[in-house]
Formats: structure tokens, C-alpha cells, sequence
């Protein structure tokens, strides 16, 4: 039998096991010969992407957003808009949140997580070996594609964030910067499943992704990368380009599908807060709202 799927929750105090949206299908399309035939073939393939959004997109979808609500328990308190007036799953699915469903943090020396998810923390980029799963290393240079952004940040801190399909879907920026043109890193459309990244972690950057640099006189050099995966083709960006942007501002959304937003730190310049730090260490992702607070920026 597979293995479950854990994780930390703070709010709770408890280790929980996570509720895989589609699971008998990613099992059988990442752990099995004859799915990694299928994933190989039509899976990680553009179109199927393209085909299964304009699906989500069609007004008959409209069907699923109830029967989601009840079966994963979504808070509607927290809806911006009432369910009702949704005219697709995908409008549900990149809804809004009423600005007190996530407050951010006030701590002006303070960053904030980026996003809704299960978050990994690797506090220093040059000391890690493995992640995921024992025997797959990572590759900054080619996850970032530019070799120079690469050498800046490789002693640095990365946090994965890891979005499932029942979380709120709009991510932010965690600190106030002037943002950078965000630039298109072509490539597959692999899930980031985490079913799927403990087989292969080479996903992120075979991925197609957006890559943008949030630059603060106090943290240096924020990279921000957007991971496209299966059925989330299409990421949405809502900010503008090379302007100041704020911390907790909208950057996008991503339509139907797990998602995930990769952000990396330069080195020696966040203290980040010691509970993610111990879960990471352990292996565990830890479950945080958008808005709480990642860590707070060195004197």
C-alpha cells in the first residue's frame, strides 16, 4: 500500500494526513508502469491541460462546486462572493477571500507566506541534499534558468509552497519590492502533486514557469517562481510589471489544478520562524495561511 500523505498543521497542533484530490488516479498514473506510459503520452502534454481547463471553464461545471464544498468542508464564511453566483467551477475555483479571512501580518520588518499551502523550508540552499525523496538532489541553475540570478541566491533560502486544489488560490507578494518583468520559462505540465514529487523533483524545473525578482533594500534579492502543472497550464497575473508593489498585494491566481509558488531568499538576510524550521528539518511541510508570518528580516 502507498504511503499517506502528512503533514503539520499549527492551528490544529497535529500531524494530519492530507486529502489528495484524485488520488486513485495519481497513484495509478505516477506508481504504476502502465500510468507512467499514459503520463508519458497525454498526462504532461499541453493540450491535455488545455482540453481539461476549457472543461472546468464550461458552464456545466458549475455542477461541482457544491458537491466540492461539502465533501472537503470549505469555510463559505470566508468567500468573498456567495457560491451562488459562481457561473464555472474555474471562477469558484480562483474565488476571492474578504480581506479579514486573511490579515496580514503588521510587523513592518516582517515577511509573510506567499500563499494558502503545505510549505517546505530549506533554510540554506548549499547545504541541502535532498528533498522529497532521499537520492533527488536539486538544481537551482536550472530551476531558475539564468545562471547569474543562480550564483546570487545558491547559499540562500528557498520556501516551497505547495498549493492543493482545495486551497485559496491567489498568491502574493511577501514583502514590498520593486518587481521585475516576470519572464516565461517554457516547458512541461507535469502535476506537483506531492504523490508526483516524490518520484521526481526534477518536476519544478522541467515545468513551464514564471520566473519574477522582488527587490528590497533590506532582503536583497527575492526570486518568485510560479509552477505550472497539470490542468494549471495557465498561470494569471494580476500586478503589474516593474512598478513597487506592496507586501500582501495580489500578484495572480492559478486556474483548476494543484499548484505551487517557489520563493527564494539571499543568504543572511530573514530569521525564519523556528516551528517551520524544525518540521522542515523532519521532512514534514507545515500547513500556513497566507498573510501569517514566514520570518522577520535581520537587523
Amino acid at each position: 500500500m502507498s504511503s499517506e500523505i502528512k503533514f503539520w498543521n499549527p492551528y490544529t497542533s497535529k500531524i494530519e494526513v492530507e486529502k489528495i484530490y484524485g488520488e486513485k488516479w495519481l497513484r495509478f498514473i505516477y506508481e504504476s508502469t502502465l500510468g507512467k506510459i499514459g503520463l508519458w503520452g497525454m498526462v504532461k502534454r499541453k493540450w491535455f491541460s488545455s482540453w481539461y481547463g476549457r472543461k472546468m471553464d464550461a458552464c456545466e461545471s458549475r455542477a461541482k462546486i457544491f458537491p466540492f464544498i461539502e465533501k472537503y468542508k470549505l469555510n463559505q464564511s470566508e468567500f468573498l462572493d456567495p457560491p451562488e453566483i459562481f457561473k464555472t467551477f474555474n471562477e469558484f475555483f480562483y474565488r476571492k477571500l474578504k480581506p479579514d479571512a486573511r490579515p496580514i501580518d503588521p510587523d513592518e520588518n516582517g515577511i509573510i507566506f506567499p500563499a494558502d499551502g503545505r510549505h517546505l523550508l530549506i533554510p540554506d540552499l548549499s547545504e541541502v541534499k535532498y528533498i522529497y525523496a532521499k537520492g533527488q538532489k536539486f538544481c537551482l541553475e536550472s530551476l531558475l534558468g539564468c545562471p547569474d540570478l543562480a550564483n546570487c541566491l545558491k547559499n540562500g533560502a528557498m520556501l516551497i509552497s505547495r498549493l492543493c486544489p482545495v486551497d485559496y488560490h491567489r498568491f502574493h507578494f511577501p514583502v514590498s519590492g520593486h518587481l521585475s518583468a516576470t519572464t516565461l520559462i517554457d516547458g512541461s505540465l507535469y502535476s506537483v502533486n506531492p504523490i508526483a514529487l516524490r518520484q521526481k523533483i526534477a518536476i519544478f524545473w522541467q515545468n513551464k514557469r514564471y520566473l519574477s525578482v522582488l527587490d528590497n533594500q533590506y532582503t536583497g534579492k527575492i526570486a518568485q517562481l510560479l509552477i505550472g502543472a497539470t490542468c494549471v497550464g495557465s498561470v494569471h497575473q494580476t500586478s503589474k510589471n516593474e512598478c513597487l508593489v506592496h507586501k500582501g498585494e495580489e500578484y495572480g491566481y492559478f486556474s483548476f489544478g494543484g499548484s505551487c509558488v517557489i520563493t527564494i531568499y539571499q543568504p543572511n538576510r530573514i530569521t525564519f520562524r523556528q516551528d517551520l524550521i524544525e518540521k522542515s528539518v523532519e521532512g514534514l511541510e507545515s500547513y500556513f495561511k497566507f498573510g501569517n508570518k514566514l520570518g522577520q528580516i535581520m537587523d
